[in-house]
């Protein structure tokens, strides 16, 4: 699925690769990356050339396996073929300088660059003569209009120019006494204000409202751990938790309903009905087999066209443009020079490359279980520590609290950090939640435990402060989980990018989770790219804490162009933990990858 790099970097080295999909075997040729070997891709394709030529007809005898479990000597023609690689890099003439004789200015002769005085004047001149009859032409279709506005006779020849300038000069005049009459006259009629306002601004000052600021101050910092902090709060439960047939504690995967069946169905049967009307015997027979591949090996030129179509689709459904290519050059390398099945068609087959490498891209190696990592984390005694963070209003707060929910419907206690000490109203959300969430789960349920706390120290503090506070007070007050919420900031910003650097550096989380919009489509690369940089640019550590996982959101918001998951898994390598898809505690669901490349394959 990303066959279309065919190099890896692994510290000091450098390994490019080579596919033969007709053999199915991988070329791979490793050196130092601090070397600058330019004839790397001549070796590379020399050996493939010589090794599957040399050994074809055992290929194709014993098979690829067959041959590679037995012996086979390869060592001389190696050494040859490297010693030819190196020479002819040495070899490389360097380029020389072009001649007077080689070079353009060489072809002009001495008369064409010679300039006389009286060439240019004269060009100009039967300019200006060509240009004066339209301006008398002009003059002399615009006189009559005028003559005709007034209603005035023609004038003499003789005196035709000074006339129509006298015109000109008068009927401007009348024009500029007649807009400042205009003008005058507006002013007059406008109403003038009987007091003149007092310069400087006011506050507004609203009927419900209470102009003193202390008794809008809900920050309190001596409220942390209390109960009284997250007084309980009665609303509807309905319209809290959404579904009410779930299963408590389970995060359920997302649901997509395909059609493909059904329209593979109506794809078999339609064809048939025309080739049977249009000829019988051969010739609809031909007709049905039309397209199909039988027992030949694919090449780019039978590809292209459908892969323009794929990449077109790809990016129509908010997958980044140069993600697109990507996949396209990769599904393209790996089926190059393969052998077809009898009744294939090209077009089947890259899609089905294609949706297996997408599915692919979907599912990590590294596999996040938030759930086994609290265990984990609870066996040594302390708090496992979560960060969001992301881009200005993507729903980190919220989705903050619907993980809140799922934690304590699962039996952790949670801590929420409010570490977005910039955004006006955000410790206030969060408290909402909080008294929210204490109302859903209330104390007697869980044996007089308190499942869910906030730690706020208001605004305008070091978010990197109250985040190594609050897991100090988690420690100490025996928290399961401590989920801290940080301000939304833009990848471009360095001073906020190096705060949050700050903080993951500081406190180590054992989860950093980037929260990003199903909506964006190459934005999304640009912000992960720049905020794993910044985190590795800012960062003290030897080795520097990047993103660990992805929240995916607003993801019922799409409908199937769901491009912007493809993106972030691609760039990153990282697993979408979770995917946010509705405004209940309960619209949290787990990442489906073949739902999503079902949406994603949609015509």
């Amino acid at each position: 699925e990303r066959g279309g790099n065919n190099s890896f970097t692994h510290e000091a080295l450098t390994l490019k690769y080579k596919l033969d999909n007709q053999f199915e075997l991988v070329f791979v040729v490793g050196f130092q990356k601090i070397l600058t070997l330019t004839y790397v891709d001549k070796l590379i394709d020399d050996v493939h050339k010589e090794f599957r030529d040399k050994y074809r007809n055992e290929f194709q005898q014993k098979g690829t396996l067959g041959l590679l479990n037995g012996t086979f000597d390869f060592k001389e023609d190696f050494l040859r073929l490297l010693r030819d690689a190196e020479e002819s890099s040495r070899v490389r003439a360097p380029t020389v300088m072009k001649t007077f004789e080689q070079s353009l200015k060489s072809q002009k002769t001495v008369k064409c660059m010679i300039e006389t005085r009286g060439e240019k004047p004269k060009e100009k001149v039967k300019n200006k003569k060509n240009k004066g009859p339209k301006k008398e032409g002009t003059e002399a279709v615009a006189a009559p209009g005028k003559a005709s506005a007034g209603d005035k006779q023609p004038p003499a020849a003789g005196d035709k120019e000074e006339l129509t300038k006298d015109e000109i000069l008068q009927k401007n005049r009348e024009e500029f006494f007649r807009r400042h009459k205009k003008a005058g006259e507006k002013s007059s009629k406008s109403p003038k204000p009987e007091a003149q306002k007092e310069k400087g601004k006011k506050p507004r000052v609203w009927d419900l409202g209470n102009s003193n600021a202390k008794v809008l101050d809900y920050s309190n910092s001596a409220t942390n751990g209390s109960a009284e902090a997250a007084p309980a709060e009665e609303f509807d439960r309905d319209t809290a938790l959404g579904d009410r047939n779930r299963e408590p504690g389970r995060l359920y995967d997302l649901e997509y309903e395909s059609d493909d069946e059904a329209e593979e169905e109506k794809v078999t049967q339609n064809p048939s009905k025309p080739s049977a009307k249009k000829g019988g015997g051969l010739g609809g027979m031909f007709g049905m087999l039309k397209g199909l591949v039988g027992s030949k090996s694919l090449t780019r030129e039978d590809m292209d066209p459908v892969l323009e179509k794929m990449k077109d689709h790809l990016i129509a459904k908010n997958v980044a443009a140069e993600i697109a290519v990507q996949l396209c050059e990769s599904v393209a390398k790996k089926l190059e020079g393969k052998v077809m099945g009898t009744f294939t068609t090209v077009t089947s087959t890259v899609k089905q490359a294609l949706q297996e490498a997408l599915v692919q891209i979907l599912q990590p190696q590294r596999r996040v279980d938030v759930l086994r990592d609290v265990l984990e984390a609870q066996r040594h005694r302390r708090p496992y520590v979560v960060t969001f963070c992301g881009v200005n209003g993507v729903g980190k707060s919220t989705n903050l609290a619907k993980i809140s929910f799922w934690l304590i419907e699962n039996g952790f206690s949670v801590l929420i950090a409010a570490c977005d000490t910039f955004r006006a109203g955000a410790v206030e959300q969060l408290r909402t939640h909080t008294r929210r969430l204490n109302a859903l789960h209330p104390p007697d349920s869980h044996g007089g435990r308190t499942m869910v706390q906030l730690y706020e120290k208001g605004y305008g503090k070091d978010a990197a402060g109250i985040a190594m506070e609050a897991i100090s007070y988690a420690r100490n007050q025996g928290f399961d989980v401590v989920l801290v919420d940080t301000a939304g900031r833009m990848q471009d910003n360095a001073p906020l990018m190096t705060a949050l650097a700050k903080l993951i550096a500081v406190n180590t989380p054992d989860l950093v989770l980037f929260v990003g919009e199903a909506l964006v489509g190459n934005e999304a690369v640009d912000q992960l790219v720049k905020f794993n940089k910044a985190l590795a640019d800012h960062s003290m550590a030897q080795t520097p804490r990047l993103i660990d996982g992805i929240v995916l959101t607003k993801f019922d918001t799409i409908d199937d162009k769901v491009g912007a998951a493809i993106s972030m898994t691609y760039i990153t390598s990282k697993p979408i933990v979770f995917v946010g898809t509705g405004q209940t505690y309960c619209d949290l669901r787990s990442l489906n990858a073949k739902a999503v490349v079902a949406a994603l394959m949609k015509a």
